[in-house]
């Protein structure tokens, strides 16, 4: 689907807060609250909106992160991502290019449990090899501006 300035400057506010009320949608966009629900109903039929999300604050979070690089075994793709899926601290695996297969964000409450889930990522049958990155400090985060 085709998006307009006006579509994408609709998403853009949404991203600020995905909780605006529609009335004050269509004033700063300069329409009527009704060609604005219009709007968002088609990129959400379209599929361009895909769903509104939650965001925390930092404190909210579990206060350790890590990123865990892993090279995997030829076709063995959909197992470790069943045991990635069976891990409560894995938050999102990607796809990588390059040296790494795949990247999966970890967060945890405690060093113990961080260093647990590394573990059996590790042991993961299918999984060639790892390399963890513990997340220190945040010096840049668009996410939840």
């Amino acid at each position: 689907m085709k998006t307009d300035d006006i579509d994408q400057h609709l998403v853009s506010l949404l991203r600020e807060n995905a909780r605006r009320p529609v009335s004050e949608l269509a004033r700063q966009l300069g329409l009527a609250r009704t060609t604005v629900q219009a709007r968002l109903e088609r990129l959400e039929n379209t599929g361009v909106i895909t769903g509104y999300t939650l965001r925390t604050s930092a404190s909210a979070r579990p206060p350790l992160q890590a990123t865990v690089l892993m090279s995997i075994e030829p076709r063995s793709g959909p197992e470790v991502l069943s045991r990635l899926r069976s891990l409560p601290g894995v938050e999102v695996v990607h796809t990588t290019s390059g040296r790494f297969d795949l990247l999966a964000q970890v967060v945890a409450h405690s060093t113990a449990e961080l260093d647990d889930t590394i573990d059996r990522i590790a042991e993961a049958r299918g999984v060639r090899s790892s390399e963890s990155l513990i997340h220190l400090a945040t010096k840049l985060d668009r996410t939840n501006a």
